[in-house]
């Protein structure tokens, strides 16, 4: 793998190093930081001349710091006229913003394509999108991975009885319905609804029988927490014996710890696409490595393999 190339900005190294771990090659070597004018500076400090280069960046917190860092280390390359050029954004931050469900609002995640395009991306390598359309909103092509299969291999290990797989909302039934049917389990879906723009939810109703059951809720990310914990108080109300959670991204922002610690909810399981700090690693939580599945799919791109074969 002579022309391959892994570089990282700030926002997740350790993820970066294991993914160049798994393909037994160095992070590329560069300069990302911010000037005391709070200006974001890039240096390649390698020849990147006609090599396939990867970016390794989820756009986490600091979402804009991260966003921006991605955008320029891009430009970088381009100047430096890498052969080509591949945004690895584990988590696609501003997806949620897919769609105009209000008056004179913006299509961030359209927005956030056109600028990863227009800053020099041949294409997108990503995890578990928060809407599958956002794929459309790229002109470029855009390998899109699940961390579906790992998830439900964590839970099958656990040998759970009489489990049923919970979607936390009507938009992740699909994916829900891809880990019960990887577990062997009935599915439920909770009915809810959004209170305004400050991420509360409200728990309506519950499509499906969870009385006497092991509930494991399926979701993309935990956010603030909010869902999560009407989510599982509704199920509990309905005769849930013991409830699990999972989800591809730890935003875990605000008082999602507090609120994670204080909920009935036994494990936590997530993945590594946004760095989990040693203080939010408290007991309920688990978190998962993705940097074989990123680091796999890295490696089939290189070579003109399938993507796809790797779920099938």
């Amino acid at each position: 793998m002579d022309e391959l190339k892994v570089f990282t900005g700030n926002a997740h190294p350790t993820l970066a190093a294991a993914v160049c771990g798994y393909l037994g090659i160095p992070v590329g070597k560069s300069q990302v930081f911010e000037f005391s004018n709070e200006n974001t500076f890039v240096r390649i400090l390698e020849n990147v001349r006609q090599r396939d280069v990867f970016v390794v960046q989820p756009i986490c917190s600091p979402v804009n710091t991260s966003l921006v860092e991605l955008l320029i280390m891009l430009d970088a390359l381009r100047r430096a006229s890498a052969g080509r050029i591949t945004a690895v954004v584990p988590y696609y931050g501003y997806g949620r913003t897919d769609k105009k469900d209000q008056p004179r609002v913006p299509i961030t995640a359209r927005l956030i394509a056109d600028l990863l395009t227009t800053a020099g991306a041949n294409r997108l390598l990503t995890v578990d999108l928060h809407a599958p359309q956002i794929q459309g909103f790229f002109t470029i092509p855009v390998d899109e991975l699940t961390a579906i299969t790992l998830l439900s291999q964590h839970f099958r290990d656990k040998k759970l009885d009489n489990l049923v797989v919970v979607a936390t909302d009507i938009g992740i039934t699909k994916r829900a319905r891809d880990v019960a049917a990887n577990l062997d389990a009935s599915l439920a879906i909770i009915e809810k609804r959004r209170l305004g723009n400050d991420d509360a939810a409200e728990a309506l109703n519950v499509i499906g029988d969870v009385n006497g059951c092991v509930a494991l809720t399926v979701d993309d990310e935990i956010d603030t927490g909010g869902s999560l914990t009407a989510v599982s108080e509704t199920l509990l109300t309905k005769g849930a014996r013991e409830i699990y959670a999972c989800a591809t991204h730890a935003v875990l922002s605000g008082q999602a710890i507090q609120r994670i610690q204080a909920c009935p909810v036994k494990e936590v399981v997530v993945t590594d696409t946004i760095p989990v700090e040693a203080g939010k690693r408290v007991d309920k939580i688990t978190v998962l490595s993705i940097s074989s599945l990123l680091g796999e799919a890295i490696h089939r791109i290189h070579t003109g393999l399938s993507i796809g074969a790797m779920f099938e």
